[in-house]
């Protein structure tokens, strides 16, 4: 049977709030994956896919980023985009720790939507010593086009109140084709539906600098993308794939798939899939 540990983050090196982490961590692990969330998101929702890792080998460990599931802040807010580099900073510093524990093993990076923008961010600016990354439904552009008028509304609300709270519109029906885990995401207290102003506008210039700098991404990449995602654009996570400078990479088109490949009818193949890549590059 594997363990899921989890706890407070009460020794982060960099300025913030209190963090949450979970981990699975198997004996003779052949490799860590650190696992970066989705926004309005947190690691409780990953336990099915660390405990599937675990069997296979892999060591898993996520963190709550700030403003998210048990962690501190308030809820989906940041002043900038570097805040949650710190986040990011902080499940290297734990990861690589477990790594370290575990033999030294190979490390590896994981971030779904949201959190694969962040991951994209972090391997372009210092990839550190992670091994490879694997990205799920990057947010790197919209599904849906928002318009002119609402970008510059959005702009606007982001400097005289950056706080302001917008419905996100998200539902359970929109992550995955299983109506059990479709309303485990709606009844879930610490999933929340808006997105706040500032969050929005530093989010667009992080997606725009990922874009300017793919050239720079030079690690192994795994990206799955569901061909009916209704949530992030397709398109933008291929355009990203395919300008991205790894010399070794490998886009998985989910033919049908929704938003959350991790919690689709199929995440037992998909997860499996990542763990035979992992184990490859390790």
């Amino acid at each position: 049977m594997i363990e899921v540990d989890e706890g407070s983050v009460t020794d982060r090196k960099t300025k913030g709030p209190l963090l949450h982490y979970a981990q699975a961590i198997p004996k003779d692990a052949k490799a860590v994956l650190a696992v970066l969330h989705g926004y309005a998101d947190h690691v409780g929702r990953y336990m099915h896919v660390f405990g599937a890792l675990s069997e296979m080998g892999i060591g898993a460990i996520g963190i709550d980023m700030r403003g998210h599931g048990k962690a501190g802040g308030e809820r989906g807010y940041c002043d900038s985009f570097t805040e949650f580099y710190d986040d990011t900073a902080e499940l290297h510093r734990l990861a690589s720790d477990r790594a370290k524990q575990a033999g030294g093993v190979p490390l590896f990076l994981f971030g779904h939507s949201f959190g694969g923008l962040l991951a994209a961010r972090t391997i372009i600016d210092d990839p550190r010593d992670y091994k490879a990354v694997i990205i799920g439904s990057p947010l790197l552009g919209l599904a849906l086009e928002v318009p002119a008028i609402k970008v510059f509304a959005g702009k606007l609300a982001s400097k005289i109140y950056p706080k302001l709270g917008l419905p996100s519109g998200l539902h359970g029906k929109d992550m995955t084709h299983d109506t059990a885990r479709a309303k485990a995401y709606d009844e879930d207290p610490l999933v929340f539906a808006e997105a706040r102003a500032r969050w929005f506008t530093e989010m667009q210039q992080c997606a725009q600098e990922c874009f300017d700098g793919a050239s720079r991404f030079e690690l192994p990449l795994y990206m799955a993308f569901g061909t009916a995602d209704p949530v992030n654009s397709f398109a933008a996570g291929k355009r990203f794939f395919e300008t991205a400078g790894s010399k070794d990479k490998t886009f998985d088109a989910r033919e049908g798939k929704l938003h959350e490949l991790h919690n689709e009818t199929d995440w037992k193949d998909l997860v499996e899939r990542y763990a035979k890549w992992v184990l490859a590059h390790a």
